[in-house]
């Protein structure tokens, strides 16, 4: 899984490249508005019957474009519970997922066009994966490699240092390198494909995460959107599997 991450990530940097040495220079800007946008997200799943169980993801993803800064601050979570039957025919409802992140990037915009100087920090607790506890904290920079006017890929790169906890308590801390690539092709007026892709190599372990997603806008505020992300650890404790996978339909509301 890591090396088709990385293979993905590598052809889309190279088409990027490709595409924006051939685009030529009247080829129309995305400019970004100034303010806040703001989305949340909810999406919940109940089963009853012979198989009983609840599951619920949310995200609240807030975006900020001042004249020298854009900034950007992530919040989301997820949680799985079913309810197991024991030896003695008692039921009872056990968590097989517990998932939640935050993450806070401020970047400052640079004087050629679409080219930033970032920091970002973030924090993961997921009860269930191969680190109990994750934080990063990384620097970089940033430029858009192509923009059009229905697309835009944006890169970046730039070291960090993580601190991790393993779920048998063991520590581990580092420094890491860290490249992360988007793509947003607007397909029609009422849907948006996105694309993200982040690899993260620290000293002892190497982490990935993509995701996919389509949103389809219902009215003005509220989209639809399908997601589907992978995460891949490349060194996972022997119980642990290295790639978790999660797929979500969920409401969109933007204000």
């Amino acid at each position: 899984m890591t090396i088709k991450l990385h293979s993905i990530l590598a052809l889309a940097l190279a088409a990027a490249h490709g595409c924006a040495a051939a685009a030529p220079d009247s080829t129309a800007k995305i400019v970004a508005e100034r303010g806040w946008n703001t989305s949340a997200e909810l999406g919940a799943i109940m089963t009853s019957g012979n198989t009983v169980g609840t599951s619920v993801t949310g995200k609240i993803d807030a975006k900020q474009e001042l004249n020298d800064w854009s900034n950007h601050y992530i919040v989301s979570g997820y949680f799985k519970e079913d309810e197991n039957t024991r030896e003695d025919g008692s039921k009872v409802r056990e968590r097989s997922a517990e998932r939640y992140s935050l993450s806070a990037k401020a970047a400052y915009k640079l004087m050629e066009e679409g080219e930033k100087m970032f920091v970002l920090a973030s924090h993961v607790d997921d009860k269930f994966g191969a680190y109990t506890r994750y934080s990063t904290l990384g620097v970089g920079h940033g430029s858009r490699w192509y923009t059009s006017s229905d697309k835009t890929i944006d890169v970046e790169i730039g070291p960090g240092y993580f601190s991790g906890v393993r779920p048998d308590g063991e520590g581990e801390h580092g420094l890491t390198v860290r490249g992360a690539a988007a793509m947003k092709w607007k397909i029609s007026d009422s849907a948006v494909l996105t694309q993200t892709m982040s690899v993260e190599r620290g000293t002892s372990n190497m982490h990935s995460a993509a995701e996919t997603a389509l949103s389809t806008k219902i009215n003005g505020t509220m989209q639809m959107k399908a997601a589907f992300v992978a995460r891949n650890d490349t060194v996972v404790p022997e119980d642990k599997k290295n790639t978790d996978t999660q797929t979500s339909v969920t409401l969109v509301y933007s204000f």
